[in-house]
C-alpha cells in the first residue's frame, strides 16, 4: 500500500513539474545560442527570452558557443535533430555561421537573429531584433568629440569585425569624427590604431598594452562593448595613464555604468537587450501563427554619461 501512495505521489510530483502552472502542452522549444554567456548582455537577452517565451507556451534551450563558429555551428545542427521550433541567434562569426544556418534553412526551421545580423549570402533569416548599432556609434563619436574638447587627439579603436552590429558601431563613429575633422586645421581626432578587442576582457586589455606602447600620446579609446572597455581600463591604470586617456565604451551593463560612474569609463551608448529578448520571441510567435511582421527591428540607443550614472539607483 505504502509503495502504491509513494508511485502515486511521485507521478502527480513529475505531472507538476512539466505540467502545472495553469499552461497547456508546451508549444515546442525555441533555442537560443549567442556569442558568448560571459558577456551579461547576451545573459539578459536570454532570461528575457525565457520568461517571453513561458507566457507564450513555448520552452527554452539556452546553450553558450564560448566565441567559437565551430561550436555554434554544432550546436545548430543539435538544434536540427532535436526539431526545435525555431532558432535565435547572435552569429559568433556573421560570414562563416551561414553554412549552419542554410542547414536549419533546409530543414525547414525558421532561424532569427538578434542584435548582431548574419551576413552570409544564401542564408535565409526570417526576422532580426537589434540596436540601431549605426546610430549608437554616431553616439560614441559626439561622446569622443565632447570628452576630448577642444584639443582633439589620437584615438585608439577596439573592434569586432567578426560581428556585424559591432562594424555598424564603428562605421557610425567614423561618420561623426570624419565630420568633425572635415576642415579643420587644429583640434583634429586622429584614429592611430584599429585592433582587435574580440568583445572580452583579456584582448582588450591585450589590444590596448599594446597599443599604449606605440603610441605614447594616446588620448581616447573607443571600444566596442563594455567588457573590452572595461579591459582598455585595466590596460591604461597599469601604465598609470589614467588621467591622460578617456574612455568610450558600449552597451550599459551594470559593470559599464558603474565604471561610468566611478569616472573609469567615460561614456556608453547604451542598448536595451531586455526589449531585444521580448522582441526577438514575439517575432517567433508571429511566425508560427502565420502573422506578418517586420524583417528588422531597430532599437536606438542612448547616451548614458556619469549624470546619468549619478541618478541611476540600481548603482553603488
Amino acid at each position: 500500500m505504502k509503495n502504491r501512495i509513494l508511485t502515486v505521489f511521485v507521478t502527480v510530483a513529475t505531472f507538476c513539474l512539466f505540467g502545472c502552472g495553469g499552461d497547456s502542452e508546451s508549444k515546442g522549444v525555441i533555442a537560443y545560442t549567442p556569442q558568448t554567456l560571459s558577456n551579461p548582455f547576451f545573459s539578459v537577452i536570454a532570461d528575457n527570452i525565457r520568461e517571453e517565451a513561458r507566457k507564450n507556451g513555448y520552452e527554452v534551450l539556452v546553450v553558450d558557443p564560448d566565441m567559437d563558429v565551430k561550436k555554434q555551428s554544432d550546436q545548430i545542427d543539435d538544434f536540427i535533430a532535436k526539431n526545435v521550433v525555431a532558432i535565435v541567434l547572435v552569429p559568433v562569426d556573421r560570414m562563416s555561421i551561414g553554412p549552419a544556418v542554410k542547414e536549419a534553412n533546409a530543414a525547414g526551421i525558421p532561424v532569427f537573429t538578434v542584435d548582431a545580423k548574419c551576413a552570409a549570402e544564401g542564408a535565409k533569416i526570417e526576422g532580426h531584433v537589434g540596436t540601431d548599432n549605426f546610430q549608437g556609434g554616431e553616439l560614441a563619436g559626439q561622446a569622443m568629440i565632447q570628452a576630448l574638447g577642444v584639443e582633439g587627439g589620437k584615438v585608439l579603436v577596439l573592434d569586432l569585425k567578426k560581428a556585424n552590429s559591432c562594424v555598424l558601431r564603428v562605421d557610425g563613429f567614423k561618420k561623426v569624427i570624419n565630420a568633425h575633422n572635415d576642415g579643420r586645421a587644429s583640434g583634429r581626432i586622429e584614429i592611430v590604431s584599429e585592433l582587435d578587442g574580440n568583445g572580452d576582457r583579456t584582448k582588450g586589455y591585450e589590444s590596448t598594452s599594446a597599443a599604449l606602447q606605440a603610441h605614447e600620446d594616446l588620448a581616447a579609446i573607443f571600444a566596442i562593448n563594455d567588457p573590452s572597455a572595461l579591459g582598455a581600463y585595466t590596460a591604461v591604470k597599469e601604465a598609470n595613464r589614467q588621467n591622460q586617456i578617456k574612455i568610450i565604451g558600449f552597451d550599459g551593463m551594470p559593470d559599464g555604468k558603474q565604471a561610468i560612474k566611478n569616472g573609469q569609463i567615460y561614456a556608453d551608448p547604451i542598448q536595451h537587450p531586455d526589449k531585444m529578448g521580448i522582441q526577438i520571441v514575439e517575432l517567433v510567435v508571429k511566425y508560427q501563427a502565420g502573422e506578418e511582421f517586420p524583417k528588422e527591428t531597430l532599437l536606438p540607443a542612448t547616451l548614458y554619461t556619469k549624470a546619468e550614472a549619478d541618478q541611476d539607483p540600481d548603482l553603488k
